[in-house]
């Protein structure tokens, strides 16, 4: 297989990579040394795409260190800050007692920045009041603190209105989903709720959680927190790693690359976020984008019967 690439899409107003590195239980996993030269590699390899979030908040009160270490090794890496997209996180959980610019500023702060090219506003658990989120992001856009913004596993009806506001205010709406998406979760990125968005470009898609917690990359279920099992179908999910492991030793990949490449075969797919804690891992997963450019039909049809989300809401709601 040749080392072939994909194209750079959009993400709102920026061009962004296909690969995207997270920041939830990665860089404090790892020797600074070694973090320093993640960075620099993953430029190379067309990941030069950070998510950095302080997790200290609601569900993520774990005053995690991940995003100071972040930015003293992107300091030490000696990366060009121009060459790459950082993307923050703004949590719901206890705003608008804790203001998004106080939040913003924080994480700027903590990881030595001045300012996040993009921004994903997280998910809840009450009803948001949208028309202040939106208003509230905005001054942070007007301040130069960020330049646009995104919604993470929203409920439809909310990012719809999120975009309804801002058409009618003037103002700068969502521009990317950060969805939950992969080989066994389709539901929210696929189904008939968001598709509609996704297919007149309103919003492009930013697939998350494709490994669910790396079972779907390792056939394990790590024993570190991991993302939310919407709709109760880990059980199910862990039952098809077999499958999946068979079908990517068919392709020649690990079976995280074949993950992304799947994510990747989506019309709307920016790039596709995940974790890496070391370079042999950034390495096999960008097979994914050769993968995807020459047999990316081949995939999607190997892996047409793996869904196990079928039941599950595709409107966000749970």
């Amino acid at each position: 297989m040749s080392a072939s690439t994909l194209p750079h899409r959009a993400l709102g107003g920026l061009v962004v990579p296909p690969l995207a590195l997270g920041s939830w239980n990665t860089w404090d996993r790892m020797d600074p040394d070694d973090a320093a030269a993640m960075i620099r590699r993953a430029v190379e390899l067309e990941a030069g795409f950070f998510d950095v979030a302080y997790y200290n908040m609601g569900p993520h009160a774990e005053n995690s260190r991940t995003d100071i270490l972040f930015g003293q090794a992107l300091r030490e890496s000696g990366i060009d800050r121009s060459t790459i997209v950082l993307c923050g996180k703004l949590w719901l959980w206890d705003w608008p007692n804790q203001s998004f610019r106080a939040q913003l500023v924080e994480s700027l702060e903590r990881a030595g920045l001045d300012r996040f090219d993009t921004l994903v506003v997280g998910d809840y658990l009450d009803e948001p009041d949208v028309a202040r989120i939106v208003a509230d992001v905005n001054a942070l856009i007007a301040e130069g603190l960020v330049g646009g913004w995104g919604i993470n596993n929203w409920r439809i009806g909310h990012t719809r209105a999120a975009l309804a506001v801002a058409a009618d205010t003037g103002l700068v709406g969502p521009s990317f989903a950060q969805l939950k998406y992969g080989i066994a979760r389709r539901a929210m990125a696929e189904g008939a709720a968001y598709g509609p968005l996704f297919a007149d470009g309103t919003l492009a898609l930013q697939a998350s959680d494709v490994f669910e917690g790396g079972i779907l990359a390792t056939g394990l279920v790590p024993q570190r927190k991991i993302g939310a099992d919407v709709g109760g179908i880990r059980e199910r999910i862990l039952a098809l790693y077999p499958e999946v492991a068979r079908i990517a030793d068919g392709f020649g990949v690990t079976p995280a690359a074949l993950g992304i490449a799947f994510c990747l075969t989506h019309p709307a797919a920016a790039n596709v976020l995940f974790g890496a804690s070391r370079i042999a891992q950034l390495e096999q997963n960008h097979a994914a984008l050769a993968l995807v450019a020459e047999r990316g039909g081949e995939v999607r049809e190997a892996l047409a019967g793996l869904q196990a989300d079928v039941v599950v809401r595709d409107d966000g709601a749970w």
